[in-house]
């Protein structure tokens, strides 16, 4: 499936089928995919946490108000952002670089975020939304169905899954094979209300 098509057939599923198993070779290449995500001066701060456990999916659960994805869906995905990684040995993010380059970016990657709390965390949010689309799209493109969900309790599910104090969750994914026929596109804006030129 192309890119286009795959964008055109995406929806936010929420029933998929419990028995289904996705490959370990279909895991691997789906978060392959979204590790070629973008980010900011590459510092690739997303981090994904999947979660296998059947009995700590069941609490996730009870802490997304007992949505079914959570437990029925082949992959659950918790994306979330480390909001301290612009500092942590920056020099690797870009070590395959020319030293004058090198010399350049990392100093800039201090200088962009040291001290900025809101800024280190609006980065990690839009980076870990990057990654949560191309998860998306690319299940899509392998014959899957996929949900983003916020609808979970951040605290709850952060204590779960002994979230670090200098991490924040972003969002779930869910991924699987949709129960029955996906539906048709929701209502969506025309073109010439959401897309302005120059100026509001």
């Amino acid at each position: 499936m192309n890119v286009p098509t795959a964008i055109q057939n995406r929806r936010a599923v929420k029933h998929f089928d419990p028995a289904h198993k996705m490959t370990k070779k279909e895991r691997e290449k789906l978060l392959s995919l979204a590790l070629l995500s973008p980010t900011a001066f590459n510092i690739q701060n997303w981090r994904f946490v999947v979660v296998d456990d059947p009995k700590l999916r069941k609490r996730i659960r009870t802490a997304s108000w007992d949505q079914a994805q959570v437990t029925d869906s082949s992959l659950l995905v918790i994306l979330c952002a480390d909001l301290k990684a612009w500092e942590k040995q920056p020099l690797r993010y870009w070590r395959s670089a020319p030293e004058p380059v090198q010399e350049l970016i990392v100093p800039a990657i201090e200088q962009y975020y040291n001290g900025l709390d809101q800024t280190q965390r609006d980065e990690a949010m839009r980076s870990c939304g990057i990654a949560a689309q191309t998860l998306m799209l690319a299940a899509k493109s392998m014959g899957y169905d996929s949900c983003p969900m916020d609808g979970f309790d951040f605290g709850a599910v952060g204590e779960l899954i002994n979230l670090p104090e200098d991490h924040a969750i972003c969002m779930f994914v869910t991924i699987g094979k949709a129960l029955g026929e996906v539906g048709e596109p929701k209502d969506k804006l025309p073109v010439e209300e959401v897309v302005i030129t120059d100026t509001f």
